[in-house]
């Protein structure tokens, strides 16, 4: 009887190592979103925008445009398919010329956004605002 019952309550291992596997791979993501974060809040911060904003996922879409010196209402595009993509090969392309940099930095935030992002806030280069429309 008490085999029976240690039996029942036994866990198969494949069931232990799924459940490990799943929270590896959540540690990774809070890793990486808290890497990516940590780098916008800088970057915000050299633009003159609050870093606080850098952490609400959703507004956060509104005030990136705003460091590539484009409109506010440009975050709404990003939830357009397809769209999204162009607008956001335009938002890099924005934010290098706003840091001074030019198209290996465009590439580099299409392609390791996380990298360069951390490359814009935490190194020497300088955000400077759009120039005034006459």
């Amino acid at each position: 009887m008490l085999n029976m019952l240690v039996l029942a309550n036994a866990q198969p291992f494949s069931d232990t190592v799924a459940g490990v596997g799943i929270a590896a791979i959540v540690i990774t993501y809070l890793v990486f979103f808290l890497f990516i974060v940590i780098g916008l809040w800088k970057m915000f911060n050299k633009a003159g925008i609050p870093g606080i904003l850098a952490i609400i996922p959703i507004v956060n879409l509104f005030f990136i445009p705003k460091v590539a010196g484009k409109p506010g209402w440009w975050g709404i595009l990003f939830f357009i398919p397809l769209v999204s993509v162009i607008i956001y090969i335009i938002i890099c392309i924005g934010v290098a010329e706003r840091f001074g940099r030019g198209v290996g930095t465009v590439l580099g935030l299409i392609f390791l956004t996380p990298i360069f992002i951390w490359i814009l806030a935490f190194g020497s280069a300088q955000w400077t605002p759009p120039p005034a429309e006459a």
